[in-house]
């Protein structure tokens, strides 16, 4: 971390994370429409000053990650479930990382309660020099003194201008193939998973997030209008996350989705499919970011300042 200003806008994107995601436990209602959530929780973030570093995630039950609504979406919050509201944040590609999980069933509580332990935990020993996989040990352990399992394919992740996951894992378990350390100036998400299934995540057929990798040579090959199709999502979004939804008013629904299987099979688009737990168990998730400075200082930015 070089300025004062990178600093700043890692700590505002951390505010308004927060404060949008506040928000969102007043919007997030049994019989609730999930797109309106996320539309409001899109905008606000918009309003506030920042941008969404990727669309937000609310995935309920089952599902661990990666669902947002598609364009024509009609799905409400069932009652019941626990509902996961992941949102990210960027201002000038400074990314801020949360997420929390509310539950309408208290059979329910302990397993919350569990992942939010386990966060709070591992925040409290994250500093520069902590090894990841002593964080991961301490989520674990928290996890299984509740009777649960962290989801053991699914991490935290360092952070990096316009870069969500930057190269560097935060295992959820003590995982000892992983030897990194936190570092001075730089920004991570610790992100526990608890579940009352067997702990792992795979992949659902279906994908409604999608990222671009730059390759000019490649995009140069397919047609004008799927080159029109890439240039307009990555003149907004560059190499971060979106959602098909974002660009219905300028596009053919079928059209994009098939732009989209193309620039994937081609090497010019990143496909996310939604992550469900493997046994079908119900899944709890908690997150914060954590930046150091290049003065060591701990910053847990998406924590707001007045709470």
């Amino acid at each position: 971390m070089s300025t004062q200003i990178e600093i700043e806008s890692y700590i505002k994107a951390g505010q308004i994370a927060c404060k949008v995601l506040n928000e969102a436990t007043k919007i997030v209602r049994i019989g609730a429409k999930v797109i309106e959530i996320a539309e409001y929780i899109e905008n606000r973030i918009v309003e506030l000053g920042g941008k969404p570093a990727f669309p937000v995630n609310i995935s309920i039950n089952s599902v661990a990650a990666h669902y947002t609504p598609h364009p024509d979406d009609d799905f409400v919050v069932p009652s019941n479930s626990v509902v996961k509201v992941d949102v990210g944040v960027h201002v000038d590609g400074y990314i801020a990382d949360t997420a929390i999980t509310i539950a309408f069933d208290d059979r329910y509580n302990l397993l919350c309660e569990a992942a939010k332990n386990a966060l709070e935990k591992a925040l409290t020993i994250a500093d520069v020099g902590v090894k990841f996989n002593e964080v991961g040990h301490v989520v674990e352990s928290v996890i299984r003194s509740y009777g649960f399992k962290p989801i053991y394919n699914l991490s935290g992740h360092s952070l990096d201008r316009f870069s969500i996951h930057a190269g560097e894992v935060i295992p959820n378990y003590r995982n000892r193939l992983v030897f990194g350390s936190f570092k001075a100036g730089r920004a991570y998400a610790i992100e526990p998973f608890a579940t009352n299934g067997d702990g792992y995540v795979v992949e659902d057929k279906k994908v409604v997030i999608y990222a671009l990798k730059p390759n000019p040579k490649k995009l140069s090959k397919l047609s004008q209008e799927i080159q029109n199709i890439y240039n307009t999502i990555y003149d907004d979004r560059k190499t971060l996350p979106f959602a098909l939804r974002w660009y219905k008013s300028k596009f053919d629904l079928r059209i994009l989705e098939d732009a989209m299987k193309i620039l994937v099979s081609n090497g010019l688009a990143i496909a996310y499919p939604v992550l469900v737990e493997r046994s079908g168990g119900v899944v709890a998730q908690y997150e914060h970011t954590i930046l150091f400075t290049g003065k060591k200082e701990k910053i847990i930015t998406t924590i707001c300042a007045n709470s």
